[in-house]
């Protein structure tokens, strides 16, 4: 049997060119390089999954004129150093890289320090690097890569060109996604890919592993959207149109039977309170043609999202989110979870009599003020 290797490190992009989603670095990088303007000491920080670690190896591999195809090749030199400071925190491991820094590199240009999880260092460990990252010899430069800048000590943030990478789009994800399944004969519903790159929250990394993930699942043979929403346990879209469709027509055994069917699938009462919030957000953002856009979902979605939001009046709208947000938030400290959820959902199915009621009860005040 041959050894598998994650689409997440087989698809490790070794050039610029590569990275999705952070144009904004890897053009200012480029010139950087390209201009022999490069800073000694830069500081990567986003999200897990982003392209941090990528970038720094990017960046290293330039400016010392070395290049590899294979993304699976390790950095089989020298002049490159990757310390992984999450497990290497105290102040003799910074100690041991000074002494290492003192030394010029044997071939190429540049010795590289690749620190990632950098805000896992220790407060001694920060001060010892000081003197260090501020008059680095000419040919040491540091890539310090973190998830949690807030926690690096504002004299390490002073002494560094700070690049905030960004949470890549759910379109870019999907793209990728997209690219991936063709090189690997792999058939692919769009809908099951636009699932996996939401379900990954930003996260390249996260997506690669949910699609090798659903390939296994499938066998390899094609990733569909039902295999999709089964193993990765989503609820599917259907059940919150269906939810809105009762509510809206005020059907209140339809409404607990659906509820009812979502608990004994296994999902839980909050998540599904969350997700229902979000439905309706999405259907309020329907409501305009300048804003459907913000809707990340496919095109097949999405058409199914406005014709249930030319249904559904804006004031309906509002007050069930304002209930559901309501459910939500004291959620955790009711006693029992299946009738609180039961109860708003009770309330957004009689929205409809309630909002006419108002209505002719506000009539009736504007006769009586004629009057």
């Amino acid at each position: 049997m041959e050894n598998f290797v994650v689409s997440a490190r087989k698809y490790r992009p070794v050039g610029f060119e590569e990275v999705v989603g952070q144009e904004h670095i890897t053009t200012t990088l480029k010139n950087a390089i390209d201009n022999n303007q490069l800073a000694q000491a830069l500081l990567f920080c986003g999200p897990r999954g982003v392209g941090k670690t990528t970038c720094a190896r990017i960046v290293a591999r330039l400016i010392n004129d070395q290049s590899i195809d294979n993304p699976l090749m390790g950095n089989d030199t020298f002049n490159i150093y990757e310390l992984d400071a999450a497990s290497n925190n105290s102040v003799d491991d910074i100690r041991n890289l000074i002494e290492q820094v003192r030394y010029p590199p044997q071939q190429g240009k540049f010795k590289v320090y690749i620190i990632d999880e950098v805000h896992m260092l220790s407060n001694q460990a920060f001060n010892a690097f000081l003197k260090t990252l501020e008059e680095p010899p000419s040919y040491a430069i540091f890539i310090l890569a973190t998830t949690e800048k807030h926690k690096v000590i504002p004299t390490i943030l002073s002494r560094c060109q700070i690049f905030d990478f960004n949470r890549i789009e759910i379109g870019n994800i999907t793209e990728q996604l997209q690219m991936i399944a063709a090189k690997e004969n792999i058939e692919v519903e769009e809908e099951a890919l636009n699932l996996i790159a939401q379900k990954a929250d930003g996260a390249m990394r996260d997506a690669l592993s949910l699609f090798d993930l659903i390939v296994t699942f499938s066998k390899g043979q094609k990733v569909t959207y039902k295999d999709t929403i089964d193993n990765l346990h989503i609820l599917d879209y259907d059940y919150y149109f269906r939810m809105t469709e009762a509510l809206f027509t005020e059907n209140t055994s339809d409404t607990l039977l659906i509820f009812d069917e979502i608990l004994k699938k296994g999902f839980d009462g909050h998540n599904f309170i969350v997700g229902l919030s979000s439905h309706l957000r999405d259907l309020m953002v329907c409501k305009d043609n300048a804003t459907i856009e913000l809707l990340e979902v496919s095109d097949a979605v999405k058409a199914r999202y406005a014709e249930q939001a030319n249904k559904t009046p804006m004031s309906f709208l509002l007050t069930a989110m304002n209930i559901a947000s309501q459910c939500d938030i004291n959620y955790k400290g009711s006693k029992n979870h299946r009738l609180h959820v039961e109860l708003a959902l009770v309330k957004m199915a009689h929205l409809n009599a309630a909002i006419s009621l108002a209505q002719a009860g506000g009539g009736m005040d504007d006769s009586k003020k004629k009057a």
